[in-house]
């Protein structure tokens, strides 16, 4: 068996065990792309070099099937879209994250983040359907809202709710344009934009449907506040 830290080449992939040390997590496989029988491969390889838990994302039904064969205990949660293998416990976080989503058209954006930062041992509030077009569905969860260390709001169309929601809060919020909308939203390009010019103080901005990126943020967020809390 190989050393943890080394990168195993499997030809089709170089798993990266030096990322836990570098980053303080491990690897994540990004399935889009990939065929099932190289995701089996790269979770064989993983499971042998003994890390103990494993989150793919943006797996479909058809692979899941493939990989369940070769692992059993792995977990498919299907509105995000991510595989789990978790044969050791998450270490609890400190903190919590709240998503918060302008649609239900946009659920499966917010569950790959929600997904992942649950996967890491943080707590998770999911706030959903309460974009601008009515913003008393807002106001009614905004002390859910507030009592979040981390907020990420994921929002298609015109992209509004981020910049609402934060000139209302004070924490850090991250946001997450989705390409759901009609023909003029460019494919999330129009929420992208709206997000990166908000007039609100303290807003980041991911790329289009990245709910990962979004999630992982959050826990280096978390994790920080964590150590200073301590």
């Amino acid at each position: 068996m190989k050393d943890k830290f080394d990168i195993d080449d499997l030809g089709f992939a170089a798993v990266d065990y030096q990322r836990y040390r570098r980053c303080g997590y491990n690897e994540v496989i990004y399935g889009s792309g990939k065929t099932g029988e190289q995701i089996i491969g790269i979770m064989a390889n993983m499971v042998e070099h003994n890390v103990g838990r494993i989150l793919a994302t943006l797996i479909d039904p058809e692979k899941f099937k493939e990989i369940s064969e070769a692992f059993p205990d792995a977990l498919y949660h299907k509105d995000g879209r991510l595989v789990t293998l978790e044969r050791e416990p998450a270490e609890p976080g400190f903190g919590s994250v709240a998503v918060v989503t302008a649609g239900t058209s946009d659920i499966p954006i917010a569950e790959e983040a929600a997904g992942t930062v649950a996967f890491y041992g943080y707590e998770v509030k999911r706030i959903y359907d309460v974009g601008v077009a009515g913003l008393n569905r807002l106001l009614s969860r905004l002390e859910e809202i507030r009592s979040a260390q981390v907020v990420i709001v994921v929002a298609g169309m015109e992209g509004a709710l981020a910049s609402v929601v934060g000139g209302l809060i004070e924490r850090p919020l991250i946001a997450v344009p989705t390409s759901i909308g009609y023909g003029a939203n460019l494919a999330g390009l129009s929420a992208l934009l709206t997000m990166l010019n908000s007039c609100a103080g303290g807003v980041g901005v991911v790329n289009i449907d990245n709910g990962f990126g979004a999630a992982m943020l959050a826990c280096n967020i978390l994790r920080l506040h964590g150590s200073n809390a301590q």
